[in-house]
């Protein structure tokens, strides 16, 4: 997921593994046919191996989790195929911009792409992307959650395999709430978080930082209250139709004003690490944030360099709601695999791709890398709920989540937002969005520059 952040992540919600609960692997790695190659092998340009068995996969950034499972897979192939892992850069902007590059160079080495969901419209439109066929994709989307279908489709047509999909929950302070009062076993609303952090005189840790984080965390306010940021996507950008006027548009930016309000001296600077130091130090009760929490909180606990209680007062929830009587749309993230339109092994790369989004594997990649699963069934399995309690409320959240707005000009769109919308303290309802709007607009047409 796109642009990268300003945190230095290479994506929202793709984190440096926190806990990896490792489940001895299926099979040794001695023997391993996964062959990890470092970032610099994406300088080169051209036509592949000339192996038509040998399959590419470029991975992100992970604990090896990714090349685990291209040795797996390439074991169960039985010489079908082999599948090697090429490492792309950090930075998601640079992964984009690479991947782009070469496959406007037409370059067939590239096999399979481990690629952020708000890039897939704009490698979709440009031909950069083998078509699923029919039968792969009733088998690939057969008991995916939600968000992860529509985070893998571009204009009504799947045209990804949903890999591993994650989401914000709403983490809190079980003494805090239980002192104001606040039943969270009911859904509950940012304004009842606002009025008990000032009751309580705690914060909100909520993603304030001028990076894709906050296009997020905007996205996810609008959705929640019935609105998007592109009510029409279009090729041609003066048909683009927006809703940062909406109704939806203007209680999103009350909710942001109010929260800044209550989230802490460096709110405006505060992404995902920062808001996890709040919640962990106590200077924060609530905040919304990615499933990497929980393991970053028993590894410090393991480390010595967090009291156990901490965490034992670590409480989880849907996604707050902004309308009382509406559910929370939260936030969609994660990776899904793409094939590239130049492979010479499209067939293979599609086989290949199936059997690394397999239950068995995508159940293996969230409790050892802490990446959750597309499909629903892998938050019945023991060691997932073992490792990741909180499971049955991210596959909740993963179903009522929203991907980002889905356009091939999401860099931009993107990029605006994350000037007009900050700080939060400064939002303006009624008049914030349509600041973003003009910019958008502007910027779409080629008035003005970013």
């Amino acid at each position: 997921m796109p642009i990268a952040p300003g945190d230095g992540r290479p994506r929202d919600g793709v984190l440096a593994p926190s806990r990896a609960r490792r489940r001895p692997p299926r099979r040794g790695l001695a023997g391993t046919a996964a062959l990890l190659v470092t970032a610099g092998t994406l300088a080169g340009c051209g036509g592949g191996s000339g192996d038509a068995s040998t399959l590419t996969w470029y991975i992100n950034p992970d604990a090896g989790g990714q090349a685990e499972i291209a040795s797996r897979c390439t074991e169960e192939a039985g010489g079908a195929y082999t599948i090697e892992t090429a490492q792309l850069p950090r930075e998601s902007s640079q992964q984009r911009e690479q991947l782009i590059r070469r496959l406007a160079a037409g370059d067939a080495s590239i096999d399979l792409v481990s690629l952020d969901p708000p890039y897939i419209p704009e490698f979709a439109e440009a031909g950069f992307l083998a078509p699923v066929p029919d039968d792969v994709a009733d088998r690939v989307t057969e008991g995916v959650v939600q968000s992860a279908i529509d985070g893998s489709t571009w204009k009504d047509e799947l045209v990804a395999v949903p890999f591993w999909a994650n989401t914000q929950l709403l983490w809190f302070k079980k003494s805090v709430a239980e002192a104001a009062g606040l039943d969270m076993e009911q859904p509950v609303t940012w304004e009842q978080l606002v009025q008990v952090a000032e009751e309580q005189d705690t914060a909100i840790a909520a993603q304030g930082i001028r990076a894709e984080a906050l296009t997020v965390w905007v996205n996810a306010l609008i959705e929640s209250a019935g609105g998007s940021i592109i009510e029409r996507s279009a090729d041609n950008p003066e048909d683009v139709r927006l809703g940062l006027t909406s109704d939806a548009a203007v209680r999103a930016a009350e909710v942001m004003r109010n929260v800044s309000t209550v989230g802490g001296a460096a709110f405006s600077t505060a992404g995902e690490d920062a808001n996890v130091t709040d919640f962990e130090e106590g200077d924060a009760a609530f905040m919304v944030n990615w499933p990497f929490v929980w393991g970053r909180a028993l590894d410090a606990v393991e480390a010595g360099t967090l009291d156990p209680s901490v965490p034992e007062d670590y409480g989880w929830a849907l996604y707050p709601r902004v309308l009382e009587d509406e559910s929370s749309a939260p936030p969609y993230g994660g990776i899904n695999l793409v094939v590239g339109a130049f492979s010479a092994n499209v067939d293979a790369a599609y086989e290949a791709a199936e059997c690394i989004v397999s239950e068995e594997n995508q159940a293996y990649y969230f409790t050892t890398n802490g990446n959750p699963a597309s499909k629903a069934s892998v938050y019945d399995d023991p060691e997932v709920l073992e490792v990741f309690p909180q499971a049955p409320v991210i596959r909740e959240s993963l179903e009522q989540a929203a991907p980002r707005p889905q356009t091939v000009y999401y860099s931009e769109v993107s990029g605006a937002l994350q000037r007009v919308y900050h700080p939060a303290s400064s939002v303006e309802p009624g008049t914030t969005g349509e600041e973003a709007s003009e910019l958008i607009t502007a910027v779409l047409r080629g008035e003005q520059l970013l």
